[in-house]
């Protein structure tokens, strides 16, 4: 394809081809290697782009500028990746991981966030140019891999949007802004940058909020944390209703298959629970009773296999009678752990049967 260029942009041009294996072995050694580095931290991104300048794009900026550049090698990006956090300390962290596996030149790097300007408009983002390191890619017959320098991104999701509405809306373009306008623009640029920083301090508040929640009940200091699903699946990691349970199985020689006990969240709040202080206590209040239930129900069978779930479940079916609420209150348990159907109404119906004739239900009489 022919383009208008001068003979030094032309040259330029047939550089790049000649180069493009070149960028495709950077890109690909380029992200293997952040993305392993990435995925080792644990940073969860909102996503990932990158891309090797197509021909057509460089010829148009080779039109514009050509002449700023004395080889292909002085054009950065090339090659490029865009980082998306969903956090803006991520960016941070991400920044470093980048310094950590490439080398970075300094002098062409920018932080565009420092370089704003109060008066200024438009989310701006972190841009470092770098080189594959030889611990990353080392060919003596391709010393260009080790020379060429490309460019990452890094940015949050918000910004990213916003650059994108930007770009889309043509902010930056050749027609000049109304003041009214460019207030306008300005006060949404603040409003997205608030809620940027306000996102990165909420998640911050809540990791705190559950390290001191797990010191609580690691500690057994359960009647001050409250009952949330975060706090429960930590106190369900201490296996509460271990001791319960192997008393039941011990009276058939059962073995206990694993339940996710987490849906039986909805019941222990229908009791009115607050804390796990309270989960505490219920259990011990009904542990007993809870037992004599499962014995009437494996009295007159030969089972050797039982749910993880068989202690909770008959705790709650306890608590339910305790309360009054009687066959319809152990249906309501069945609807919330396994949905409302047909069968919940003739499994009640057992249930209630099977409890009445326990000591529990005799006192309450």
């Amino acid at each position: 394809m022919e383009y208008s260029l001068n003979p030094h942009s032309q040259e330029l041009l047939e550089q790049y081809r000649k180069n493009l294996p070149i960028y495709q072995k950077i890109e690909e050694v380029a992200l293997q290697a952040i993305q392993h580095v990435i995925k080792e931290l644990g940073i969860s991104l909102s996503s990932m782009e990158h891309r090797i300048k197509t021909e057509k794009s460089l010829a148009g900026k080779l039109e514009l500028k050509g002449g700023k550049y004395a080889s292909i090698n002085d054009i950065t990006d090339l090659f490029g990746m865009r980082i998306i956090t969903f956090y803006t300390d991520d960016v941070d962290k991400v920044a470093a991981l980048v310094k950590r596996t490439f080398d970075v030149d300094w002098d062409e790097s920018v932080d565009k966030r420092k370089a704003h300007e109060l008066t200024s408009f438009g989310y701006n983002s972190l841009h470092y140019i770098c080189r594959l390191p030889k611990s990353l890619a080392n060919d003596p017959e391709t010393p260009q891999l080790n020379e060429i320098r490309f460019e990452i991104q890094m940015r949050t999701a918000l910004q990213h949007v916003w650059s994108t509405i930007e770009h889309d809306i043509g902010y930056k373009g050749s027609i000049k802004i109304l003041p009214e306008y460019r207030r306008q623009f300005s006060r949404l640029a603040g409003m997205l940058e608030l809620i940027d920083d306000e996102f990165s301090r909420l998640r911050t508040t809540m990791t705190d909020y559950r390290r001191q929640m797990q010191a609580l009940v690691a500690s057994g200091q359960l009647t001050e944390v409250p009952l949330n699903p975060s706090t429960f699946r930590n106190y369900l990691d201490m296996t509460p209703f271990k001791k319960l349970n192997q008393r039941i199985a011990a009276s058939n020689q059962a073995e206990i298959l694993p339940y996710p006990l987490m849906s039986f969240l909805p019941i222990l709040e229908h009791f009115e629970m607050k804390t796990l202080g309270d989960v505490q206590h219920f259990i011990e209040e009904n542990s007993d009773a809870a037992y004599q239930l499962a014995l009437s129900q494996l009295a007159f069978t030969d089972i050797d296999i039982i749910s993880e779930s068989i202690g909770l479940q008959n705790l709650c079916i306890v608590e339910t009678l305790k309360r009054g609420e009687g066959q319809e209150g152990i249906q309501l348990i069945f609807d919330t752990l396994n949905g409302r159907q047909t069968e919940n109404k003739a499994m009640a119906k057992i249930m209630y049967e099977q409890a009445a004739i326990l000591p529990f239900m005799q006192k309450s009489k």
